[in-house]
């Protein structure tokens, strides 16, 4: 089999993957954005394991359950405030993605899902973000690990738009391309 990149369009948390990534703060407690939207459909159990976890560093990924979500993990990753890019924000970015994929490998699960981690509060500029996003998922599928599915979740039409053509210039024709799709946002 070989390895395949999805890119969809719509409201992460409703995805039934093994994993999905959590766009986490340091504490791994309840933030906004996709940390808040993930806490909510997760429900309180989620919390309860996080504060077991003791926080996470910027730059570094813990897993949890999932609990009340389709996917079966929750991979919490904390990337960086934007603070100008001369703080080694791009590091701290790729360690994040790295970091996520660490867990993806060592608990062998074939499929995750991505947002655009630190692209929202932390203010990580979009563009700079989604390669840094797109280019370490081509170095997963570089190293020596069985078949696995990463999805790209995007928000919004801009998302998309940025993905799209960062996928072909980076990834291109060494990793098959599944489909573009759009998920159903449930109404709250």
């Amino acid at each position: 089999m070989q390895n395949r990149v999805n890119l969809v369009m719509g409201d992460i948390t409703t995805l039934d993957t093994d994993a999905i990534v959590n766009a986490a703060n340091t504490s791994l407690l309840s933030g906004g954005g996709v940390d808040g939207a993930i806490h909510r459909a997760a429900g309180p159990e989620l919390i309860w394991e996080c504060r077991k976890l003791n926080g996470c560093p910027t730059g570094g990924a813990k897993i949890t359950k999932g609990h009340g979500l389709p996917a079966r993990h929750v991979i919490h990753a904390v990337g960086p405030i934007w603070q100008g890019g001369d703080r080694g924000e791009p590091e701290l970015l790729q360690r994040a993605y790295r970091s996520c994929y660490d867990l993806v490998e060592q608990y062998e699960l074939p499929s995750v899902a991505f947002p655009s981690i630190s692209t929202g509060a932390y203010r990580y500029p979009p563009k700079a973000a989604c390669k840094i996003a797109v280019t370490e998922a081509r170095e997963f599928f570089q190293r020596d690990t069985p078949f696995c599915v990463i999805t790209f979740v995007c928000y919004d039409q801009t998302a998309m738009n940025l993905y799209r053509p960062m996928l072909d210039e980076v990834i291109g024709s060494d990793v098959r391309k599944g489909e573009e799709k759009r998920v159903l946002t449930p109404v709250t």
